[in-house]
């Protein structure tokens, strides 16, 4: 990856924002290639650029929302836009999922592909949209600005069964690991997409079994700072409101940075799967490796694009495979 100046259009939201810019246009990564609707919608990066600096400008969530449904729609089916899929009465659709409870930013996405369908009628599909909205959330939040292979074709089949065996935070970081090993992603991946977290918030729903329930008969998760552990019970109360939210990074959760991995190791991990990543041999050391001396230090934000664009190229649908949707909430 080389550093280069970002795009003009978003230095008007977020100036002197070094960026990184994973390859060069018509790059190619399998049949995904940066630049992909460089001559069919010359425009299609610049609009949703547009589109999700003004729903960032309306709603400081939205960011986190967007990198969020990236994640959950690339970890289920692949990158196919799947999650997208709505109908208030089809209990059948992934939406629907437990796992995807909170879940959001799904109007951002609509708003993308209406001005997109204006435009070029027919071409970019939802699934590129959702991976360029998230590239274009973490540099909103001052994080690093990367090149987004674009091509994938939406999927045609969106099952509330198949989000069942996502990552969940209660899991174990073996059980975690296995999971993204099935992905074809590494234990680094593991923690630069866990890192993500630096940004947005939970709700105390999240935590309830962390902070009251960690052990048979009750009592709190030993892990949390002891310094920490007032504050969070003081945020959720034992029988207060499940949905009362605090942020994933204290300290730092407007800004994209590798502030969460400081707060892991200083047992002030919000969530229980952030905090279990220092108890891990494998994974602590990566999370020390970031936090090592200037001299020997990896570079975070480099790394991170890195495992977002891998974990975009998951199981997607490319040629003659899928479909373009012409809105991105239903099937053709």
């Amino acid at each position: 990856m080389a550093i280069l100046t970002p795009p003009c259009v978003l230095m008007l939201f977020v100036p002197s924002v070094m960026v990184l810019i994973s390859s060069l246009r018509g790059f190619s990564v399998g049949e995904l290639e940066v630049g992909f609707y460089s001559t069919s919608c010359p425009n299609a990066e610049e609009i949703v650029r547009w589109v999700v600096a003004e729903a960032a400008n309306s709603d400081s969530a939205i960011p986190a929302a967007l990198l969020r449904l990236h994640y959950h729609d690339c970890i289920v089916r692949g990158c196919d836009g799947s999650i997208l899929i709505r109908d208030p009465d089809d209990a059948s659709l992934e939406k629907k999922s437990s796992n995807h409870a909170g879940v959001r930013g799904f109007d951002v996405i609509d708003r993308a592909k209406a001005r997109l369908e204006a435009e070029c009628e027919g071409v970019v599909s939802c699934a590129d949209i959702v991976a360029l909205a998230a590239r274009d959330a973490v540099f909103l939040s001052r994080g690093p600005y990367y090149d987004v292979p674009t091509g994938r074709r939406d999927g045609r089949v969106s099952n509330v069964s198949d989000a069942s065996h996502m990552p969940d935070i209660r899991e174990s970081v073996a059980v975690l690991k296995a999971k993204f090993a099935k992905k074809g992603l590494s234990e680094k991946d593991l923690v630069l997409l866990s890192a993500a977290h630096t940004i947005g918030t939970t709700a105390c729903f999240f935590l309830e079994d962390r902070l009251y329930n960690f052990f048979e008969g009750g009592g709190s998760d030993p892990s949390i700072n002891p310094h920490f552990l007032p504050e969070l019970k003081l945020r959720c109360p034992a029988g207060g409101g499940i949905n009362v939210r605090l942020p994933l990074d204290p300290g730092s959760e407007t800004v994209f940075d590798m502030h969460i991995l400081r707060n892991i190791r200083s047992g002030l991990g919000v969530i229980e799967s952030d905090a279990k990543l220092y108890a891990d041999a494998s994974t602590r050391a990566i999370i020390d490796s970031y936090l090592g001396s200037l001299s020997r230090v990896p570079s975070f934000d480099r790394d991170f694009a890195e495992s977002m664009v891998r974990m975009g190229m998951l199981d997607v649908h490319t040629g003659s495979h899928g479909e373009i949707r012409r809105v991105c909430s239903r099937f053709n």
